[in-house]
């Protein structure tokens, strides 16, 4: 127990070590862009791992991510270098949504790809595709502004069969999800998510197919959980500005509050041409 709790020490040491390190580099991260404002960073699509280990881990080593671009701002692209630091046995795999809707159309049912084409604001389409692509293949979700604050190795135990995030409030996040595919638990979330889509239940992602989703299908089942202070964190090396600045429409909480995010029946054509646009 001692060992334990020392161990937990030091990850939360880290964690507030890399937050101070993150938001020193963001100063940077501005000066960067005033002077060059048109620079990007490329991630990835496909990435193998740094070094690969013998170690077996019933998790999938995989990192997947997604955003409306691979062509990021310097925050973004430090972000992804320091989690690929921290992660260096594991491999990495980046979709745009184009890719996202090409593949929740070939490894979904009919019916998950009907609904993933209603919807019209990116971050809620992320929200079941971080879902299906763990469903299908396994491995850990990060959103793209996340990072671990410990070696992801370390983090994800070998034995572990799924991993979720204690965020405050004992409730549960959706930017850091780790497990092995066919979890029965993600398949109650992905059943939600499309209940809530067929009824337009709400105008908020967090509560249609954000972690309130996660919440609520996995309240009672007892799911092994990280706490997110010594796990994993948002915003270090990056913010909305950084994130966004390219984006047509910003950040998904602005646009939910002009724009349904459900799509309406006569829009539904022209969204199956422009999922995740």
């Amino acid at each position: 127990m001692q060992a334990g709790c020392s161990t937990m020490v030091v990850r939360y040491l880290a964690a507030r070590a890399a937050k101070f390190v993150g938001n020193l580099l963001k100063i940077f991260c501005y000066l960067f862009y005033l002077l060059f404002p048109k620079v990007r960073f490329s991630l990835p699509r496909r990435s193998g791992p740094i070094f690969a280990t013998r170690s077996a881990h019933r998790i999938p080593k995989i990192i997947w991510q997604t955003n409306y671009t691979d062509r990021v701002t310097l925050a973004l692209y430090l972000n992804y270098l320091f989690n690929r630091c921290l992660s260096p046995t594991y491999a990495y795999r980046f979709m745009d949504p184009r890719e996202r809707a090409e593949f929740i159309k070939e490894h979904q049912s009919a019916d998950v790809f009907d609904a993933y084409s209603k919807l019209r604001i990116g971050a809620a389409q992320a929200d079941l595709w971080r879902i299906s692509v763990l469903q299908q293949f396994g491995g850990v979700y990060l959103d793209i502004d996340a990072h671990v604050v410990w070696p992801l190795g370390l983090i994800v135990k070998p034995d572990d069969e799924e991993l979720y995030l204690q965020h405050k409030g004992n409730s549960i996040s959706n930017y850091f999800l780790a497990s092995t595919k066919d979890n029965p638990r993600l398949n109650l979330v992905l059943k939600l998510m499309l209940d809530n889509i067929g009824r337009a239940s709400s105008n908020d992602v967090a509560e249609m197919t954000g972690p309130v989703v996660l919440d609520v299908a996995l309240t009672g089942l007892n799911v092994p959980t990280a706490y997110y202070k010594c796990t994993c964190y948002q915003g270090s090396f990056t913010n909305e500005f950084f994130q966004y600045v390219d984006h047509p429409q910003g950040k998904w909480n602005k646009v939910q509050l002009i724009t349904p995010i459900v799509a309406r029946p006569e829009n539904m054509m022209f969204m199956l041409t422009l999922v995740g646009a």
